[in-house]
């Protein structure tokens, strides 16, 4: 794709947009429509994107393997995490509202630390998926179509 100048440029132009969004949308689901489990998906399309046009050994570089295991296991230890300790706090598991002395604010921070752990799971687990089949030969050639 190196002769693809324009949507090379493009694709620079856009990614920090998509990445922002994704942040909108993980930390608006507090409040309205989104959170962690759609802004993961929104977070990995611009890293897919970007292995579409950049070259897949290039996002790999940009994205190890080794990186996104950590962020799979970090975003389930997090969501785990705000279990575990509710339940320390003497309440049930994932009960956020004993996290703060207001209910209201234990809520909040509840579920801000879960979508947080969902969408750094869902972007990682995406960013594998598609490196794992993207790296995968082709099973059909294109003289049987």
């Amino acid at each position: 794709m190196k002769h693809h100048l324009v949507l090379r440029v493009v694709t620079k132009v856009l990614i920090p947009p998509i990445l922002l969004f994704a942040l909108y949308v993980q930390f608006h689901g507090d409040f309205g429509p989104g959170g962690g489990f759609q802004a993961g998906v929104i977070f990995a399309a611009a890293f897919i994107l970007y292995a579409l046009v950049f070259g897949l050994e290039t996002a790999r570089r940009v994205v190890p393997q080794g990186t996104l295991r950590a962020l799979v296991a970090g975003g389930l230890l997090l969501y785990a995490t705000v279990g575990v300790v509710s339940m320390l706090l003497g309440d049930n598991f994932l009960n956020y509202s004993v996290l703060r002395p207001d209910a209201t604010a234990g809520q909040h921070l509840g579920i801000l630390v879960i979508e947080l752990g969902v969408g750094i799971t869902v972007a990682a687990v995406m960013i594998a998926i598609f490196f794992s089949f993207a790296g995968r030969p082709p099973t059909i050639k294109d003289e049987d179509w």
